[in-house]
């Protein structure tokens, strides 16, 4: 039976006595903070064998006897039964129901994995990825995303939604069916963090969005635009952390995702064309890759005694980071955390622009 608002019936499965954190949930992870780096890691003692989700028939494609639960759906069109689905994670890392817990072990800080895993299916059709779909498929999966985000930001526990997607041996694809996986978490991840700062410092300082002033210095100089469409600039970062690091931002300044999608969906037709494009150039350099999205944290409910996120709609801009996984070129993504890439943006943009593609 299908279920909304981010949430799932429990099963008595997942019930039993856990005197360790006084609750009777069974949280086979949880979350420890580095207190250096002040990341939060997900940890655990209860390995799952990946391949072990793939045997029998696929849960994700329509009338399997093994069907995922369904959170939400996109209707379809043309006797399409559906476009794009939200379902819940068959081994979730996060889990919805109870409170986080989160506590002091004495220097260290810990606490349930408290959250949200969802997987998106992108297409009923097991073989149509989102470099093969139409720009009308993209759309709704975009438009999916968009309402899965602004729906699990309704639940004031939560501080940040992810969406991201992992194609391909080397990067750590876990279904074959397309789909992109989302995460709701009671923390912002650490990558997002750092921008969410370095934004607002820019921000106090000039009283700019640095996302805005990288656009229009990228466009007037010409050299690392891959492609511009409508709203919407595909460019490969000056400072990039892998060859063919490329990132899809919109002209338009907007703090989040969600809101673009869905107050002006006008404008999604022309994000799934570049998206899709996008992704075609990429796959000539290398079959696979990351691909994150990066919107503003939860602002609906803001905290009462820290000043975070003052100004965020003016300072923060989303994009899509997509990061391609080169294994001929494995030094590239870290050494002694400094990233090393051998290709240089301005060789990378050459290439991703004389790609051939379709549409």
């Amino acid at each position: 039976m299908p279920i909304f608002c981010g949430t799932r019936r429990i099963t008595a499965v997942e019930i039993r006595v856990d005197a360790r954190f006084g609750s009777v949930f069974s949280y086979p992870m949880e979350l420890r903070k580095d207190p250096i780096t002040r990341s939060w890691v997900i940890t655990g003692d209860d390995p799952v064998d990946g391949n072990a989700r793939q045997r029998g028939a696929c849960p994700f494609c329509p009338d399997s006897p093994n069907a995922a639960q369904i959170i939400s759906t996109q209707m379809g069109s043309q006797g399409a039964a559906w476009a794009a689905r939200a379902v819940v994670h068959p081994t979730p890392l996060y889990r919805i129901e109870g409170d986080p817990g989160r506590r002091g072990d004495g220097l260290y800080d810990r606490m349930r994995s408290v959250g949200a895993h969802e997987v998106l299916v992108e297409n009923p059709n097991h073989q149509r990825h989102l470099w093969q779909a139409t720009d009308r498929e993209i759309e709704q999966f975009l438009r999916l995303a968009a309402e899965r985000i602004l729906d699990l930001k309704n639940d004031a526990r939560i501080k940040y939604v992810s969406l991201f997607k992992d194609y391909g041996s080397h990067a750590g694809q876990e279904f074959e069916h397309p789909t992109s996986q989302l995460t709701a978490t009671m923390f912002v991840p650490r990558r997002v963090l750092y921008e969410l700062r370095a934004s607002r410092e820019y921000f106090l300082s000039k009283e700019r969005c640095v996302f805005c002033d990288i656009l229009n210095q990228e466009e007037r100089q010409a050299v690392r635009v891959v492609e511009a469409r409508g709203d919407y600039v595909a460019l490969c970062p000056y400072a990039p952390r892998v060859p063919y690091e490329t990132w899809i931002l919109p002209r338009t300044h907007e703090a989040g995702f969600e809101r673009t999608a869905l107050v002006r969906p006008d404008m999604l037709g022309e994000l799934a064309a570049i998206l899709r494009r996008t992704l075609q150039r990429i796959r000539t350099v290398g079959e696979d890759f990351h691909l994150v999205l990066h919107t503003s944290p939860n602002s609906l409910h803001p905290s009462k005694t820290l000043g975070f996120w003052k100004t965020i709609e003016d300072d923060y801009h989303w994009h899509i980071e997509m990061l391609p996984v080169i294994g001929s070129k494995s030094r590239s993504y870290t050494f002694k955390e400094v990233y090393y890439s051998p290709v240089t943006s301005e060789a990378a943009v050459k290439h991703l622009r004389a790609a051939k593609i379709e549409g």
